[in-house]
C-alpha cells in the first residue's frame, strides 16, 4: 500500500507537541515516507525536517531518525553523514548501512579512532579494499576480526599478509580467517603453521588443499623454529645440531633450504658436509667454488633435490655480493640479506618459467620444496653426477 504523501498540515501536526518522544514518533514518520513515491514539494518540506532533526538536543530523536533513514538510499549525503559523525548510539545504523555514505566518508569515520564506529564499518555489507585497508591499519583485533568474518568485505592479498603478520597469533582472528569463504591459498598456508590442530584441519577442508599439506606445513613451522635456533648458536654447537638432526632423520631438503635462506650458511655447510659424507672444509670449498660446478656437485652427492638449487645458488651468489657473514651478521644484515636472497631467488625462477603468488619467504621455501625437478633443465653443467 503506498505511503500517502507529506503535507505542510501534517508537519505542523507532527511538530506541534513539543515533548521528545513526540518528537521522535515524528522523526519516524517522516522518515518512513521518504521515498520515490513523494513529489518534490514533499521531498523538500522532508529533507528540511531531516536536518533540524540530527540538530536536536534529544538523542532519542536522532536513534529513531537514524534508525529510520539508515537504508534509505535516497537521504540526502549531508544528512547521512551528520548522523554518521554523531555519537555511537545515533551514528551506528547509518554507518552500518547507509549505502549513501561514500569510503572517503568511511575513512574518516575510521581515523576518528573509535571502536565502535569501525566495528559498525567492518560489518557493512560490502567494504571496498581501500576502506579494509585502513581497518587493518588500525591493528584493533575486534575490528579485524569484525572485517575478515564478513564476507562481503573485498580485503587485498597485502591486507590478508599484513593481518597474519600483525595479528596471526590471536585466536579470534585465525577463527575468522579460518571460516571465512575466500581467503588467497598462500594465505591460509601461512595460517596453517599457526593455528591449533581442529582450525587447521577445519581450514584445510574449507580451503580445498591437498591430503597432507595442513601436516607437510606444520612441519615447516617447527623447521623454521629450528633454524632460529641455529642463527643464534656457535658453530661447534650448529655441528652438534646438524648431525642430531640427520641421526633423527629430520635433516630434510626444507630445512636445508630454509637454512641457506635466511643466510644460515654454516647450518648449510655442515648439512652438505654430513649429507654427502665430505670433510666441512673440502664440502666448504666446493660451495663457494666460483665456477659454480663445485656447488652443485656436492649438492647433488648430498641426495637433494635439483629444483632446490636455483635457491641455494642465489644464497651463495647473495652471501659473496653483500659480503655476508652468517655468523657475525647483525639482525640488519640478516633482513637485508633476506630481501636480497628472495629477490634473486623469485628472478632465478622467473627465468625458468616458474610463478609463484608471493614473495613471502615461508610460502617460497614451501613451494620451491615441492617443485619437481623438470624445472631445473637449463642447470647442466656437464660431467658425472658424483661430487
Amino acid at each position: 500500500m503506498a505511503k500517502a504523501p507529506l503535507t505542510q498540515a501534517d508537519v505542523e501536526r507532527l511538530l506541534a507537541d513539543p515533548s521528545p518522544d513526540s518528537r521522535a514518533d515524528a522523526a519516524q514518520r517522516v522518515a518512513g515516507s521518504f521515498d520515490s513515491s513523494i513529489g518534490a514539494a514533499e521531498r523538500q518540506i522532508a529533507e528540511e525536517i531531516f536536518r533540524i532533526m540530527v540538530k536536536d538536543a534529544e538523542q532519542r530523536v536522532r536513534q529513531a531518525l537514524s534508525e529510520s533513514l539508515k537504508d534509505n538510499p535516497a537521504v540526502p549525503h549531508d544528512v547521512a553523514l551528520t548522523l554518521a559523525q554523531d555519537v555511537a548510539e545515533v551514528s551506528l545504523p547509518v554507518i552500518r548501512f547507509s549505502d549513501v555514505l561514500t569510503d572517503d566518508d568511511l575513512l574518516d569515520i575510521i581515523a576518528d579512532n573509535d571502536e565502535a564506529k569501525q566495528v559498525a564499518v567492518a560489518s557493512r555489507p560490502s567494504v571496498s579494499e581501500t576502506v579494509s585497508s585502513a581497518l587493518v591499519d588500525t591493528g584493533n583485533e575486534t575490528v579485524v576480526t569484525t572485517l575478515v568474518a564478513n564476507d562481503g568485505a573485498e580485503i587485498s592479498r597485502e591486507s590478508f599478509d599484513k593481518v597474519v603478520e600483525t595479528l596471526g597469533d590471536s585466536e579470534r582472528v585465525q577463527k575468522a580467517l579460518v571460516r571465512r569463504r575466500q581467503m588467497p591459498v598462500a594465505i591460509a598456508e601461512r595460517l596453517l603453521t599457526m593455528v591449533s590442530e581442529n582450525l587447521r584441519d577445519e581450514l584445510a577442508a574449507r580451503h580445498e588443499m591437498p591430503g597432507g599439506m595442513a601436516d607437510y606445513l606444520v612441519l615447516h613451522s617447527r623447521e623454521r623454529a629450528t633454524v632460529a635456533l641455529s642463527q643464534e648458536s656457535s658453530a661447534e654447537d650448529v655441528g652438534v645440531l646438524v648431525r642430531q638432526l640427520f641421526d633423527a632423520g629430520r635433516l630434510t631438503p626444507s630445512i636445508i633450504l630454509r637454512a641457506v635462506c635466511v643466510g644460515d650458511m654454516r647450518f648449510f655447510e655442515v648439512a652438505l658436509s654430513v649429507l654427502s659424507d665430505v670433510p666441512l672444509v673440502n664440502a666448504r670449498t666446493l660451495i663457494y667454488d666460483p665456477g659454480e660446478m663445485g656447488l652443485h656437485r656436492i649438492f647433488i652427492a648430498a641426495g637433494l633435490p635439483e629444483a632446490q638449487f636455483v635457491a641455494a645458488r642465489a644464497a651463495v651468489r647473495a652471501v659473496a655480493e653483500l659480503e655476508y657473514d652468517g655468523a657475525a651478521s647483525s639482525a640488519e644484515d640478516r633482513e637485508r640479506f633476506q630481501r636480497r636472497m628472495i629477490e634473486m631467488v623469485l628472478t632465478q625462477y622467473d627465468e625458468l618459467g616458474v610463478e609463484f603468488e608471493s614473495d613471502d619467504l615461508d610460502y617460497l621455501i614451501t613451494k620451491i620444496d615441492g617443485l619437481p625437478p623438470d624445472h631445473i633443465e637449463v642447470l647442466d653443467f656437464g660431467g658425472g653426477d658424483g661430487a
